[in-house]
């Protein structure tokens, strides 16, 4: 037996930062065929809901417990957005440069990155990979200013509702698959930023959740 430790060296882990955004717009085979670099990228709040219990009573007891079904929803923050995005937030072009507002709103998916430090490398101990599928963007107000002796830049904001794709091998569909440097191995994981992010004659792709752990499955 061991005696537990509290707060040793190298062991004092947080998260922090955004980068490395990538939006996916879906294609008609709901794929995500082409990234696009998403610069601006303020913040991502993932809001999972549901999985809520309600409880069952029966021979005078409680006789058992179900939860809800759960669901992912998020909230981007970005200082601004990349042209593919438009489409993605019910915008459609009539003509060069002249946009319709309210029109059909496009699935999407979403790549990004935020940091993992400790008490020893700082910010730089680590990173997680976090891939978002079947976004759908709901209408956003947009506040515009008058600009003064103290200017700010508009921040853009959506919430998000998302849409979980189906997973072999007896998991739950998900929405959201999160990927850790720490312990996912170092090859395999280089080879999904490939493909996340491009390389000379490589376009940059979503792949689907099996792909995804089919990929990072060790030989």
């Amino acid at each position: 037996m061991t005696a537990l430790v509290w707060d040793d060296a190298g062991n004092r882990f947080y998260e922090t930062g955004i980068d490395h955004g990538v939006l996916y717009p879906i294609d008609t085979n709901g794929a995500y065929p082409l990234g696009v670099a998403w610069n601006g990228l303020v913040s991502v709040t993932e809001s999972p809901s549901g999985a809520e219990p309600t409880a069952l009573y029966a021979d005078n007891i409680k006789y058992l417990t179900l939860l809800s079904a759960e669901e992912l929803g998020l909230t981007i923050e970005a200082y601004t957005y990349p042209p593919e995005f438009e489409e993605c937030d019910g915008s459609e072009a009539a003509v060069l440069g002249t946009y319709l507002s309210q029109q059909s709103r496009k699935q999407f998916g979403l790549c990004f990155r935020t940091k993992v430090g400790n008490d020893v490398d700082g910010e730089d101990h680590g990173y997680k990979l976090h891939l978002v599928y079947g976004c759908l963007a709901s209408p956003s107000e947009k506040a515009y200013q008058s600009i003064n002796e103290s200017p700010e830049a508009i921040t853009f904001s959506w919430e998000v509702s998302t849409t979980p794709p189906s997973i072999t091998g007896g998991y739950k569909p998900t929405s959201l698959i999160i990927i850790d440097s720490r312990t996912a191995d170092a090859a395999k994981l280089t080879a999904l930023e490939v493909i996340l992010y491009g390389a000379t004659a490589v376009d940059p792709e979503l792949p689907l959740p099996n792909e995804v752990i089919t990929l990072m499955t060790p030989a």
